[in-house]
């Protein structure tokens, strides 16, 4: 016995020992749902109630590093959706969050609940970690790890039964709903094919190059019917009168371009010659970044690029978009030259991890200084980013560009998922063993508060967050369902949603409202504490 509690006196051994005991009771499933990293938080409360804590300056740490791989992972989404039709989902998320916000406040009066424990409850309800993270940094009491720790898994089985319980209650035909209703994701001016008669004698007898179809117009020409050939598009393939253009753009432009160029007519659209479309993911670190115009696919490989689809979004090409991790591009050419340029963007195989050291010192150093900068806000005093805002927002901010200077972020993924998957386990650790210390007296002292605080502010706003999607944007339910998922930062639920129908819609209305939620959550677990 006394072997044992010596062991546990050892920081690295305490901290091994609650995250072993804590990963393997996470994983344990009971119809299909799990608490993942939470059973870490619930482990380190344990030990913790009997006193045994792990170092701030561990907690900080992980922090620290779950906070930037977040923050890098939401940025390019986060910014994207702003400037898009996914937006509508991110206001979804809003909604959701500023619901459980007044929710909270409620319920903070009403049961007279302690501040911290108040927060810490809506962090759990809305199974936010980063919530949790700012929360902490806020208030400086790991009383809000106690509300999380209680909160979360009705948290979590909320969601998954909501979301399988309102289709079957309202009767919806998923699919049907879903063909019924104007999709967001869907680019109001998707791509379309045109084919069109050159009759124009201005064209005649000149090169793509020497013509500049592009600075008119983003449409793009991908091959050159004559008679009974079908030639690929080449800056130096030359025009003449009575070819056939197939061309692909937005119905405005391609309107405008058949104007200028001759008339539109009807065309078998066969492969011959072996040319072909394909559709090419970008997944290489080597074009991560860069745009179309840059890569000179057509003069270097003979290779057009038709449009490209983002995040469930479709867009024309658009030779000064630059390429993100993910994007799948629509190719057209022969078979041998889009298999050397799938190459182009496809992922070195040997690859393992690609994180930049220096990069991630400088993020986090940068974000912890950002972090200590005092703003002032007027009627609510000075406040702090802290260790969890600071490296947030700074990287938000680079996880957005993907390079500044000799800061690069463009990881894969499952790199990203390691710094995050660390980052989290530690400071879960560190947070959990520092609630435990109190944890009992307060569910003595509040008892059925909390669990009623707790479903109050998960179910309110699901229901409002749902309504406001169905109602107001008038959504499908698939839509809906996902924006909920995202809004309340739910993966169980998502898997939920998935399972009912086999369509993307969710996944997409997920990663849209997702990166909203994740950060209002942040900000919101700070601005509470001047509420409250």
């Amino acid at each position: 016995m006394e072997f044992a509690e010596k062991l546990l006196h050892e920081p690295l051994i305490l901290l091994f020992i609650i995250l072993f005991i804590g990963s393997w009771f996470g994983q344990i499933q009971v119809k299909g749902l799990s608490l993942g990293a939470a059973g870490i938080l619930l482990t380190g409360m344990v030990f913790g109630h009997f006193g045994y804590q792990i170092s701030p300056l561990i907690q900080n740490f992980g922090l620290s590093l779950f906070i930037v791989a977040v923050g890098l992972n939401a940025g390019p989404r986060f910014f994207r959706m702003i400037r898009s039709s996914g937006f509508i989902f991110g206001i979804v998320a809003v909604v959701i969050i500023f619901s459980a916000v007044v929710t909270t406040v409620l319920v903070s009066k009403l049961f007279h609940l302690p501040e911290s424990l108040s927060i810490g409850i809506m962090t759990g309800a809305l199974t936010s970690t980063p919530g949790l993270a700012a929360a902490l940094e806020a208030t400086k009491d790991p009383l809000a790890s106690v509300g999380y720790g209680i909160a979360y898994p009705f948290g979590v089985l909320a969601v998954v039964i909501f979301v399988q319980l309102v289709p079957r209650l309202l009767k919806v035909d998923l699919i049907a709903d879903l063909q019924q209703t104007t999709s967001p994701t869907k680019n109001e001016e998707s791509p379309e094919v045109m084919t069109i008669e050159v009759t124009n004698p201005s064209i005649n007898k000149r090169t793509l190059k020497e013509l500049k179809f592009e600075k008119r117009n983003s449409v793009v020409i991908s091959r050159v019917i004559r008679g009974t050939r079908n030639i690929i598009a080449l800056n130096d393939t030359v025009l003449l009168i009575g070819d056939q253009l197939v061309t692909v753009g937005t119905k405005r432009e391609l309107n405008a371009f058949s104007s200028y160029a001759g008339v539109e007519v009807q065309t078998n659209l066969i492969n011959v010659d072996n040319i072909i479309f394909r559709n090419v993911i970008v997944d290489s670190d080597e074009v991560i970044g860069k745009n179309l115009k840059e890569l000179q696919l057509r003069r270097k490989y003979g290779v057009t690029v038709t449009r490209m689809e983002r995040a469930g979004i479709e867009y024309p090409q658009n030779p000064r978009i630059r390429l993100e991790r993910g994007d799948v591009l629509r190719l057209v050419s022969s078979e041998d030259r889009l298999d050397e340029v799938e190459k182009l963007f496809a992922r070195n195989k040997l690859t393992v991890t690609n994180v930049d050291l220096l990069s991630l010192s400088i993020i986090l150093l940068i974000g912890i200084l950002v972090g200590m900068i005092p703003i002032p806000l007027p009627g609510l005093g000075i406040i702090t980013l802290g260790v969890a805002g600071g490296p947030l927002f700074i990287a938000l901010i680079i996880g957005h560009f993907g390079k500044l200077g000799p800061i690069h972020t463009r990881y894969y993924q499952p790199a990203n998922q390691v710094i995050s998957d660390i980052g989290l386990a530690l400071f879960l650790a560190g947070a959990g063993g520092a609630a435990g210390q109190g944890i009992v007296d307060v569910v003595k002292t509040e008892g059925m508060s909390l669990l009623i605080g707790g479903a109050l502010i998960t179910i309110v706003p699901m229901i409002v967050g749902y309504v406001f999607a169905r109602k107001v944007f008038k959504l499908s339910m698939l839509h809906s369902l996902g924006a909920l998922c995202g809004g309340m930062t739910s993966t169980p639920g998502l898997g939920s949603v998935n399972q009912l129908v086999d369509a993307e819609d969710p996944t997409i209305a997920y990663a849209a409202a997702y990166p909203f939620a994740l950060i209002l959550v942040a900000v919101m677990a700070q601005l509470l504490i001047f509420i409250l």
